[in-house]
């Protein structure tokens, strides 16, 4: 017997949602570390969107790229700077995991239309009919866009400078 769960516009229109949620309450945390959770399932939740629109590919990156090494680079950062020192003197002092309850609904919202749609048969024929490869990727962003891949790599770069140039210690006198 075959149930016929919820159609691939539904889940995709809740994944926005969620997403939209989420990234709402990155914006309106007071605690950083609570951001940066809201944001990693805001960027999970864009991940599944992909994933229902039939790219794969895309979701897979998003999921490496931004919710892996984008979020270890802002964690970094706020460890880094220190961005939490104001945050600690003004927290309750319960250690409640009330805080938890939000980002683990939305997460769970999200694990389950990932496991609703891999049940979908109508997934598994869109994703079977536009596979795009990794070299085709590689010679796309290699060929006709290999201006803007070079521009961000400068803007990357420029970020880097500037994150070591802010956070090094200034034992030179104030000159570079």
């Amino acid at each position: 017997m075959n149930i016929q769960f919820a159609s691939v516009e539904t889940l995709f229109y809740l994944a926005g949602l969620i997403a939209v949620v989420a990234s709402l309450k990155v914006i309106t945390r007071k605690n950083t570390v609570h951001a940066l959770l809201y944001l990693v399932i805001s960027l999970l939740a864009v991940a599944v969107c992909f994933y229902l629109m039939g790219a794969p590919f895309a979701a897979g990156l998003e999921v490496i790229v931004y919710a892996g090494a984008i979020l270890v680079l802002f964690v970094f950062a706020v460890m880094l700077f220190g961005l939490n020192k104001d945050e600690v003197k003004h927290t309750p002092k319960n250690g409640s995991l009330s805080h938890w309850v939000g980002p683990s609904i939305l997460a769970t919202c999200l694990l389950a239309e990932v496991i609703l749609s891999l049940q979908s048969s109508d997934i598994q024929s869109r994703l079977s009919a536009t596979v795009v490869t990794s070299k085709q990727v590689g010679m796309l962003l290699y060929g006709p866009y290999l201006l803007a891949v070079e521009i961000a790599s400068f803007l990357l770069l420029a970020g880097l400078i500037a994150g070591y140039h802010y956070a090094k210690p200034d034992n030179q006198g104030g000159h570079l």
